[in-house]
């Protein structure tokens, strides 16, 4: 049968790329060319404890959660320590949700990105 196996990319605009992608290297740690792109390779990184897994999901067209109306996207990025970099972050002058949420899929926090873009920081559960 055909089908989808797996989210290949997650794309957004930008007013300017080379900022951006500067941005999510110097504050996030994303390992972004100089073009603006990267590519994560789980079977790089997975373990038997944390295997790697990538969520495709939908909300509805009035939901709050993704951030503001014209957010047509918003990354979930995976973290190691979101306590640390969300203070990390805030020093650095980055827009920090004030809120984060601890649920069975692990710790979540949100910061917002220079071009108003809302990001979801995860801290997974084990075993995720």
């Amino acid at each position: 049968m055909a089908r989808v196996t797996g989210i290949g990319g997650v794309f957004l605009r930008s007013r300017d790329p080379v900022r951006l992608a500067a941005w999510y290297r110097d504050n996030l740690g994303v390992p972004m060319s100089e073009k603006g792109t990267v590519t994560f390779h789980w079977l790089d990184t997975a373990t038997n404890e944390f295997p790697g897994t990538t969520t495709m999901a939908l909300f509805a067209q009035d939901t709050e959660y993704i951030g503001e109306p014209h957010q047509r996207t918003m990354l979930n990025l995976r973290v190691d320590d979101l306590v640390s970099l969300m203070a990390k972050l805030k020093a650095r002058g980055v827009e920090v949700l004030p809120d984060t949420e601890d649920s069975e899929f692990g710790l979540f926090g949100w910061c917002v990105d220079p071009e108003g873009n809302r990001i979801e920081l995860w801290e997974p559960a084990e075993g995720m």
